[in-house]
């Protein structure tokens, strides 16, 4: 009788502690991202981040492309994805419809990139306590750009520049010369290259 109870008891405790197992065994493969839907605890956090830097980076987008298109935070990525719980997408408004980035030109990627890099430094100081990031270099891809982009583009970094941000940018388009009040032109020669400051006279 003695280790019959003993038994029954030492039963109960174990199916307490297996069903607090099947609990914290639950927790976490759902952090890891082995459940569905299958977005990792640590992306599930990035992911807040990134729907905050898209709500930023649309409002210089819709500028950008006059109103065309809006970055969408997508959950997409399948189990085991990369990308699962980062994903984004892209409202036409052309159309009305969501697609893949992927299916964006040349110069609308670069408007979307250049967008999220300013969504990025707007959620960055917003977050940080008043923090200011005072300079914002941007390499190249002006040249994918028809000129009605460029100019858009353009007007939105003189808007970030009004603000007191320093906007350095790094191209070869010549059509830039014309917006841009100094810079440091380099020049490639058979002894090697040479650097000299320019400034334009602005009317």
């Amino acid at each position: 009788d003695r280790l019959a109870a003993e038994h029954r008891q030492m039963e109960a405790a174990g199916q307490t502690a297996q069903q607090r197992a099947s609990l914290l065994s639950a927790v976490a493969e759902r952090c890891l991202g082995r459940s569905a839907p299958y977005i990792s605890l640590q992306r599930w956090v990035l992911s807040t981040y990134l729907a905050e830097i898209c709500r930023y980076a649309n409002q210089r987008l819709e500028l950008m492309t006059s109103g065309r298109y809006q970055l969408r935070l997508s959950d997409e990525g399948g189990r085991g994805g990369r990308q699962a719980g980062l994903g984004l997408r892209v409202l036409d408004a052309y159309t009305g419809e969501e697609r893949e980035v992927s299916s964006l030109s040349g110069g609308e990627t670069f408007q979307a990139s250049l967008a999220l890099a300013l969504g990025v430094a707007d959620t960055v100081e917003d977050r940080c306590g008043g923090l200011h990031l005072e300079a914002l270099f941007i390499d190249e891809c002006f040249g994918t750009l028809d000129p009605d982009n460029l100019q858009l583009a353009m007007g939105e970094l003189d808007r970030r520049r009004e603000g007191g941000r320093m906007i350095g940018i790094i191209s070869h388009v010549g059509a830039l010369k014309e917006r841009i009040q100094a810079g440091i032109e380099v020049s490639a020669a058979e002894r090697g290259s040479t650097a000299r400051v320019v400034r334009t006279v602005m009317e």
